[in-house]
Parts: C-alpha cells; sequence; structure tokens
C-alpha cells in the first residue's frame, strides 16, 4: 500500500498540514483576526463577510462553514474571534471544534474590552497555540486516506480536451487506491447532469442529483434573468466555449469514471470513501471554501483561461490544457498539460503526472498557490441580510 507523510489527529483523521487557523466568527471580528495573524505569520485567518443579520438555513449554512473549516484535519489548532452581539453562537462554534480533540481557544471583543486588548490577548493565544502544534509529528499514512476535491475555473476550450479528463485519469487512480474523490459546482453540470447521473450507485442518488439541478434553476427562472453571460462567463465564451453545455461536458470528465456514491449538501462532511459529488455554487472561491469545509484535504484545479486563487487551509493545484496561459501565468500554474494536445503525450500519462503532483503536496510540497500567499475565503449566502 502506498503511503505519505501526515499528521494523525485524535480522532483519527489525517492532515497534510499544520495550520493554526484564526477564526472569526462575524465580520466586525475580521480586522482583530487579521491583526492577530500579522503578528502570529505561522498562523492563516479566514475574514468573512457574514454571522450577523441571518437566520434560518443562511444562518446554520454560516456556522456549518465555520465549524467545518475548524474541523478540517489540516488545521492543528483554533482561535476563536467573536464580537459578542452577533447570531453565531462561538461557544457552540467551539464545542464542535473541540470535538475532534484540537486545541481550541475563544476571546471576545466586547468581553475583552475593545480591539487593543483582544488584539494583545489574541497574539498570546495564537503564540500558545502554534507552541502546541509545533511539535506534532508527521507519520506514514495510507494514500487511501486522501480526499481530493476537483474543481474547474476561468475554463475555455482546452478544459474539455486535456486538463479535465486528465484530472479524471489521476482521480481514477487515487480512486482505485481506496482514496476519495469530491466534485460540486452544481451549476457546471447542467446539461450534462444525466451523464452524472447515470454513474450513481442507486436510484435515491441519481433523484438527489437531479433536485440539485432542478433547484437552481428554480431560483434562477425565480429571479427573471438570463444565466449566460454569467455562465458561460464572458471568458469562457471568449475561450471558446459556445454554450452551458458544452462547458458542462468538459467539467464532468474531472471526476473520473467511478460509481457515484452520494450527494451531499455544500460544506457536509464526507461520509466514507470514493466518489461525491456536493452541491455548491460554480463560483471558484464559494466552492473551494465548501470543500474545505467539507474535510478535503487538497483541490485539484483546472483552468485554461488561468485563475490564481488559492485557500487558506487547503492546498490548491493549478492545471492548465492552454500552453499559452502556462507561460503567460507561470508563477500561478502548477501542472501544464497541453503535451496532449500536441500529441506528445497520452490522458493517461497526463493523469498520472496529476496523481503524482498530488502525492508530492500531500508530502508537504508547497502549491504555487500556498507560495504566493493566495489564501481566498467566502461563505456561499442563500439567505437575505436582515
Amino acid at each position: 500500500m502506498q503511503v505519505i507523510k501526515g499528521y494523525r489527529r485524535k480522532n483519527g483523521k489525517i492532515g497534510i498540514r499544520n495550520h493554526l487557523l484564526i477564526l472569526p466568527t462575524v465580520v466586525c471580528a475580521n480586522q482583530v483576526c487579521s491583526r492577530i495573524q500579522q503578528k502570529a505569520p505561522e498562523s492563516v485567518a479566514i475574514p468573512h463577510q457574514h454571522g450577523c443579520s441571518q437566520v434560518g438555513a443562511d444562518k446554520e449554512r454560516t456556522h456549518k462553514v465555520l465549524v467545518g473549516m475548524g474541523k478540517n484535519p489540516n488545521v492543528g489548532a483554533v482561535l476563536i474571534v467573536s464580537l459578542g452581539c452577533e447570531v453565531i453562537n462561538a461557544a457552540q462554534v467551539k464545542a464542535e471544534i473541540e470535538a475532534t480533540g484540537k486545541p481550541v481557544s475563544w476571546i471576545d471583543i466586547q468581553g475583552e474590552g475593545g480591539s487593543v486588548k483582544s488584539i494583545q490577548k489574541g497574539i498570546d493565544e495564537a503564540n500558545k497555540l502554534l507552541q502546541k502544534i509545533a511539535a506534532a509529528p508527521r507519520e506514514d499514512v495510507l494514500v487511501s486516506e486522501l480526499i481530493v476535491g476537483v474543481k474547474c475555473g476561468g475554463s475555455d476550450f482546452t478544459s474539455g480536451l486535456c486538463s479535465n479528463p486528465a484530472l479524471g485519469k489521476a482521480a481514477d487512480i487515487l480512486l482505485h487506491k481506496g482514496g476519495t474523490i469530491v466534485m460540486g459546482e452544481t451549476t457546471e453540470i447542467i446539461g450534462a447532469e444525466h451523464l452524472v447521473a447515470a454513474k450513481a450507485v442507486n436510484q435515491q442518488v441519481r433523484e438527489k442529483l437531479f433536485q440539485c439541478v432542478k433547484q437552481f434553476e428554480h431560483e434562477v427562472e425565480r429571479m427573471g434573468v438570463d444565466m449566460r453571460g454569467g455562465n458561460p462567463s464572458s471568458g469562457n465564451i471568449e475561450g471558446g466555449l459556445s454554450s452551458i453545455e458544452e462547458k458542462s461536458l468538459g467539467c464532468i470528465s474531472k471526476a473520473g469514471s467511478a460509481p457515484l456514491q452520494d450527494v451531499i449538501e455544500f460544506a457536509d462532511e464526507i461520509p466514507a470513501r470514493g466518489y461525491y459529488f456536493m452541491d455548491s455554487p460554480g463560483n471558484d472561491i464559494e466552492c473551494v471554501s465548501g470543500m474545505a469545509a467539507a474535510g478535503v484535504h487538497l483541490v485539484c484545479f483546472t483552468t485554461g483561461r488561468g485563475t490564481p486563487t488559492g485557500n487558506p487551509i487547503v492546498p490548491v493545484i493549478k492545471i492548465t490544457g492552454n500552453e499559452i496561459t502556462a507561460k503567460r501565468m507561470a508563477d500561478n500554474m502548477d501542472i501544464d498539460t497541453s503535451s496532449v494536445l500536441k500529441g506528445k503525450q497520452t490522458l493517461d500519462e497526463s493523469g498520472q503526472e496529476i496523481y503524482e503532483a498530488i502525492i508530492e503536496v500531500a508530502n508537504g510540497q508547497e502549491t504555487k498557490a500556498e507560495i504566493l500567499g493566495h489564501q481566498e475565503f467566502s461563505i456561499s449566502r442563500i439567505g437575505i441580510s436582515l
């Protein structure tokens, strides 16, 4: 069995990074978190716009994503920063993350007496947590424990011709070894959903997938807008994609050929091994954030046009099939699959190259997005602000 080096957490899960996460429960705590992070450079922060003026399922989504980010096994410890009067319950967030066995501290800005005192207290707490996780050993863990998200963004004609199907080959290799693949982007399978559903292990899973698409289409109809121009975007169209169906046919090849085990909600924890579909927006940052909150270890992200975005807690491997993009955005691209289009490499060979990159990144090699400090994070909203 193939092994990698990882961090074994107290709940039995493995991580491939050992981050201290500074987590604001509400937008009002963002600046305090950012200042703490600046003084604790080994930490990562996830500023966001939410946490107040939310009710019902919308509030629960924000809560679930924040907790999921803290529970992700790439996170070794968490510092929660609350304001004190938001709708998100910081004590509950703390309790749910602590259930994983990792150290969690919590400071409250109103309780501490303002921003300056909170920053000072936060720096002290962050340094204590960093000391606690610094000695965490890396040990041999099985590749079968890896959970990899597959995503595409800034697509062009090369995405469907080589980078996405090559990623699908890599996905098949990981799945064959007992690992897990998570594909999202409900908006990106429209017109090809029947092909994804055909892989479902049973009728219930097929119906769940169709319901995701139906619900999204209902929301577009309710708004009374034409999706074209937003998806495919103007950049997609300029890159040679003529319709959402053409884009979707390229998109779905990222997940490979394995049976679809289940359809999960946005940011829901991955229940078992195999191939799963997460109901999520196509928006790059929202989708990757949902995957991170669901527990993926890393994301393979194909892009023909070129996009630099990353994530605070999961490495994002950038893959392109466009030779021009690979050269023009060499700072951001990790893998160039354009050799497939030239006939110099087969899809199987390119997939093997991507799989080997997954193993290297899992073993600690930094992606371009990590090196450049791309730590984009966003929570998908489903309700109005009060």
